[in-house]
């Protein structure tokens, strides 16, 4: 585990959650404290860039590459009034480089095993075992998974 992915852990700490979470931010990583992660987490190349919405929910073993963003995607409403409740990255997801996740209604899902690529810019749910690419995203293949 690096550095960086045990600063996103210690955050949970009740002695210096606090700490880890602006020794974060200083090294351009935004994760807030509210943001549950699962076991296995991958921040690729110290995570520079990388901004997490408040309402994220990350399975185990997500990796997520540099400059990726999990957010609302209805910025330009005051957040009372946007219907976004949030992300749910699950269980064995990449998001690539710069890869930006943005909701603006419901809970928006990354299905289980799912890549969504680099600079890609994800605006739904995706299935299970999906690649998605492309600026909006859109399913370009299936993930072969071993059983």
């Amino acid at each position: 585990m690096s550095f960086y992915e045990r600063l996103v852990y210690a955050r949970k700490n009740r002695w210096f959650g606090k700490l880890a979470y602006f020794l974060l931010k200083l090294l351009g990583v935004e994760i807030p404290l509210s943001v549950d992660i699962g076991p296995g987490f991958r921040l690729h190349h110290g995570g520079m860039g990388v901004v997490i919405h408040p309402k994220t929910v990350i399975g185990a073993n997500v990796g997520i590459y540099p400059g990726v963003t999990l957010g609302r995607a209805d910025v330009y409403r005051p957040a009372s009034e946007s219907c976004f409740e949030g992300i749910v990255v699950e269980e064995g997801a990449i998001l690539g480089a710069g890869a930006k996740v943005l909701g603006d209604e419901g809970i928006l899902r990354v299905g289980r095993n799912t890549v969504v690529g680099a600079n890609a810019v994800l605006l739904c749910s995706t299935g299970e075992d999906e690649i998605w690419a492309g600026i909006p995203a859109r399913k370009v293949g299936q993930r072969q998974t071993k059983i």
